[in-house]
Parts: structure tokens; C-alpha cells; sequence
């Protein structure tokens, strides 16, 4: 917010206060005012204030290079990598996207353009519904996101927008007194995730190819695949249909060669191997999920981890204990739904019959998942990507009555390998 009075800064986030209704910010007294976004969570919240405090300095959001949305490295006002933020209108198919692949796919390519099963420019919520759904199950792999709201010179904007701003500021700086007080003279407010930033990882097939040359201890290979089993059943949950070996990372540190070092508590769990060290899993990149059918079109969307070898291991003990008895909880599942309609109901554009749709999937994926981590049998996350794909749906029939109706598909989109 370059050469933007802090007074005038502050009259811009007490005026958006008052047209966002947002469930996620605080409503009491305790409230900084100061700031457009004020969440319960302290730690979050002075992350998000960080951030604030850093673009109205002049410290601008990174656009990131990779990828094929409009998404940014937000630093605090050290210039530290503090979180990723992607706004809604910049998704791959937002309409201010401004990276020009998705507008040539969609020009050259309309009849494969976007994935039909997903509701589309929600990713937003996608993000922040992993982390809630991360956090419920105790998984603790999820860097924790939430929905925000955030300007920045550095965002795409259309050129309308960038000139009425300066027009609005040009008058408040000529007449304070009144059009100061009227226009804001800010560009508009992008709603969007904001992911914390994670650091010291390396993307999953780049860390496990070294892992072929240079093998883990028993003790590091145990905790990395019960690590990989958490994100087994965190992608199969949420039904993620982005989930390749390059948007999930690794950290591993061997105290015998080198020194670790602490992590914030912001980031993922760490686990502590006998031998000393360190490994843990973040599962990044989480706005393709939740989708409100399975594929069943032309490309599967297929976890790409289904072919690694530890999806060839039976699950362990200790993945069962972390989440079977709370999936066999019908409370516990619908307190995960009450908790995402919740979030998803922030959007303009939300639909129930969509959010039952999304939800009947979920749970459809729930009952898979415990058949498989219930079976006396030794079953493999190979095993539970094969199941029948199902459904769940639930149906009022009276005052404190439901009717779970469930279906499975036999059939399957005609490409299974993408």
C-alpha cells in the first residue's frame, strides 16, 4: 500500500469491517480494528496481522512463478516467508487469472476445459476445508489455512480498478476534509486462502529419489510411512483430485550428519526417530477437493502416491488408532460437515443441494475408508484406492430422524491413469 497514509489505511479496514460478514472474524470487543482480518486463533491471527502490517509499508506480496493460478509469497515486515496467499478471482479459472495456460485451454480446449466435478473457483475453500478436516482428525499435516482478505498493489487487478483508485485518491488528497473521509482511495479486497509457509522441505519425489540412493534407517522409514498414511487418509477423505508427488513435501533431518533445526509450532507435526532426527509431511496444495461427484467423465484424477511402493504396505496399527473410532462416530462425521458448511457457506455463490452433493462424497469416502482400516484383512492404501467409488445421502425424515442412503459405481472415467 505504497504512499498510502496509515490514518487513511485504517479508515479503509474500518470500512471493510463493516460490509464483511465473515464467521471466521471476531465479532466482540476484543477485535483490533486496526485490521481487516481478527481471528480467535492468537498465533494465526498475528501471522495475518504481520502480513497487514508488512503490505502497508510497502512490502508486497511475491506473485509465485510456478503454477497456473495467480497465488503469492506474503512476508512479514523482515521480509520472512510468513504464508501463501491465492486469491478467489486469480484461481486457474478464476476470471483474473493472470497466467495466460488456462485462458489458452480454455480457448483451444473447451470441451475438456475444467473439472467437471468440482464446483469451480472455490479452491479457496477447498484450502481451508483440508486444513479444518487435517485438524479434526489430528493429522497435523495441513499448514494451517484459513479464508482472509487482503489487497495489494502486487494482485491482478483489471485496469478499471487500478484507475478509479487513483482518481478516488486523487480527490481525497485534494479535499481531505471531505472526500477524504468518503473514498477510500484503496484497491479492492481480494478474498482468498492463506496458507502458512513452511520451510526446509523438499517436494516429495525429489526427497524420495534420494531416499533410493540414500536409504533410511528402520526407525526413519517407519515414521515416514505412517506420515504417508496420514496423508492417505487425508487425501482419500477430502477426495483431492490434484494430488501428485510434487505437491507434497517431506522434511527429513539425521542429527548424526547434521544439525536441525526447531520448528515454529505453525508448521506440521514433527516426530522424533530413536536414533535422533527428525521427519515430518506437509500436504500443500489442497484447493482441488471436495468435489460434488466422483470422476466420471474422461480422466480419473487418480492419487498419484497409489503407485509409490508404501502404498503397497499394509496400514498400521497406529493409523487405525489415530482415526478409526473417531470415522466410526456418526457424530464426529457430522461435526466435520456442520464445521465445512460453515466455511463454505462465506461463499456468494453457495448452494446446500451443491453442499450436499460435496458432502455425500465425503462421507461416501468415510465408509470406504473404515471398511478398509476395519478389515481383518491386511489392506493397502492400493487396496482402498481400488474400492468402488460410493456415496452417502442423507435425508430429513422427520424431527431428529435421518435416512443414509448409499450408492457405489462400477463404473470408471476412460482414462484411469489421469
Amino acid at each position: 500500500m505504497k504512499g498510502f497514509a496509515t490514518s487513511q489505511l485504517c479508515q479503509v479496514r474500518k470500512g471493510c469491517l463493516s460490509i464483511i460478514n465473515r464467521p471466521l472474524v471476531q465479532q466482540d470487543g476484543d477485535a483490533d480494528t486496526r485490521y481487516v482480518n481478527n481471528f480467535e486463533d492468537k498465533s494465526f491471527n498475528a501471522i495475518i496481522h504481520a502480513a497487514e502490517d508488512a503490505i502497508a509499508t510497502g512490502r508486497d506480496p511475491e506473485r509465485i512463478v510456478q503454477g497456473s493460478s495467480g497465488s503469492y509469497f506474503v512476508r512479514n515486515c523482515e521480509g520472512v516467508k510468513i504464508g501463501v496467499f491465492k486469491p478467489k478471482n486469480e484461481e486457474p479459472y478464476g476470471q483474473l487469472n493472470p497466467k495466460w495456460t488456462k485462458w489458452v485451454h480454455k480457448l483451444c480446449c473447451p470441451c475438456c476445459f475444467g473439472r467437471s466435478c468440482l464446483i469451480p473457483n472455490q479452491g479457496y475453500l477447498s484450502e481451508a476445508g483440508a486444513s479444518i478436516v487435517d485438524e479434526k482428525l489430528g493429522l497435523n499435516l495441513v499448514p494451517k489455512t484459513k479464508v482472509v482478505y487482503l489487497t495489494s498493489h502486487s494482485f491482478y487487478y483489471p485496469c478499471t480498478d487500478r484507475c478509479n483508485t487513483q482518481i478516488r485518491r486523487f480527490f481525497a488528497e485534494l479535499w481531505p476534509d471531505t472526500c477524504g473521509k468518503k473514498f477510500s482511495g484503496e484497491l479492492p479486497l481480494k478474498v482468498g486462502s492463506f496458507q502458512l509457509f513452511v520451510s526446509g522441505y523438499k517436494d516429495a519425489q525429489d526427497q524420495l529419489d534420494e531416499f533410493v540412493t540414500k536409504p533410511l534407517l528402520p526407525d526413519f522409514e517407519n515414521e515416514l510411512q505412517f506420515l504417508f498414511e496420514k496423508l492417505v487418509v487425508l487425501d482419500y477423505i477430502i477426495r483431492n483430485t490434484d494430488r501428485g508427488n510434487d505437491n507434497w513435501l517431506i522434511r527429513c533431518m539425521d542429527r548424526r550428519t547434521h544439525r536441525a533445526r526447531p520448528l515454529p509450532k505453525s508448521q506440521p507435526q514433527v516426530l522424533q526417530a530413536p536414533q535422533g532426527g527428525e521427519i515430518n509431511v506437509a500436504a500443500i496444495d489442497n484447493g482441488l477437493a471436495f468435489p460434488f461427484k466422483h470422476p466420471d467423465e474422461w480422466r480419473t484424477y487418480p492419487f498419484y502416491w497409489a503407485w509409490l511402493p508404501m502404498a503397497r504396505k499394509p496400514f498400521s496399527d497406529r493409523i487405525k488408532e489415530l482415526v478409526l473410532d473417531k470415522l466410526k462416530d456418526d457424530s464426529f462425521v457430522t461435526s466435520i460437515v456442520e464445521d465445512l458448511r460453515v466455511l463454505f457457506a462465506e461463499d456468494k455463490g453457495f448452494d446446500t443441494s451443491m453442499f450436499e452433493r460435496q458432502m455425500s462424497v465425503l462421507r461416501g469416502q468415510v465408509l470406504n475408508l473404515k471398511g478398509v482400516l476395519s478389515s481383518s484383512d491386511k489392506k493397502t492404501p492400493w487396496d482402498l484406492v481400488n474400492m468402488p467409488p460410493a456415496t452417502v445421502a442423507v435425508t430429513v425424515t422427520g424431527p431428529g430422524k435421518r435416512n443414509f442412503i448409499q450408492k457405489f459405481r462400477s463404473s470408471r472415467p476412460f482414462f484411469s491413469w489421469c
